[in-house]
């Protein structure tokens, strides 16, 4: 099957909504197969299959920077990374009710850091904003290719504003355990987030 899909990604990002839909309607039904292979039980009765496939592909769309994204391949790998990473997410919220069942925690709108909103200095100029949004986007693109406890904690410090104690409280470890990790997941981000701006995205991905 010929692969359009840095074409449609080019025309999409020139404001084509043919392009958009057309890259949902690709890559919609092999997302849904996905997610459908990963989920437990469990998680099919509490998890809305089509909410994630949704949300998932249309944040990739929309939220990833430009052009890094070059085959159907590399797409087709993030997604399943980002399914992984918001099942994950959907898991750990599942085991904290039934560690506390006194309280019924709420769950996060996403698993994914593509859905976080990371606000640029509020004195910023327009082309400071402009280079913060775009360190932004590579920072949660990385971020979803990290592993999950270094990626958990990176996310729950950066996006959260978790004090190490309060990381530590939801990752059951110790709060110098929760710095030592940051510490240690900080210097990994940087060289995903390297690799990903010299365009080497296929390194990161897992084979799918």
């Amino acid at each position: 099957m010929r692969d359009d899909t840095r074409d449609l990604l080019l025309a999409w990002h020139k404001g084509d909504e043919a392009a958009f839909t057309a890259l949902l309607r690709e890559h919609t039904p092999w997302i849904e197969q996905t997610v459908r292979r990963r989920l437990g039980p469990a998680l099919r009765k509490r998890v809305d299959t089509q909410d994630i496939v949704q949300n998932t592909l249309i944040e990739v769309l929309r939220g990833a920077p430009r052009f890094v994204l070059t085959d159907r391949q590399h797409l087709r790998g993030l997604l399943a990374c980002m399914v992984e990473n918001v099942l994950r997410v959907q898991a750990d919220h599942d085991r904290a009710q039934k560690r506390d069942l006194r309280r019924e925690a709420s769950p996060p709108s996403s698993g994914s850091i593509l859905f976080l909103d990371a606000q640029p200095a509020a004195q910023a100029t327009p082309s400071q904003a402009a280079s913060s949004n775009e360190l932004n986007d590579w920072v949660r693109l990385a971020l979803e290719l990290l592993e999950p406890d270094d990626r958990a904690v990176v996310a729950y410090r950066e996006f959260e504003g978790l004090s190490f104690a309060e990381i530590g409280d939801r990752l059951e470890i110790g709060e110098d355990a929760a710095r030592m990790r940051f510490n240690r997941a900080l210097p990994k981000l940087a060289r995903k987030m390297e690799a990903l701006r010299q365009g080497k995205i296929g390194k990161l991905l897992p084979d799918e």
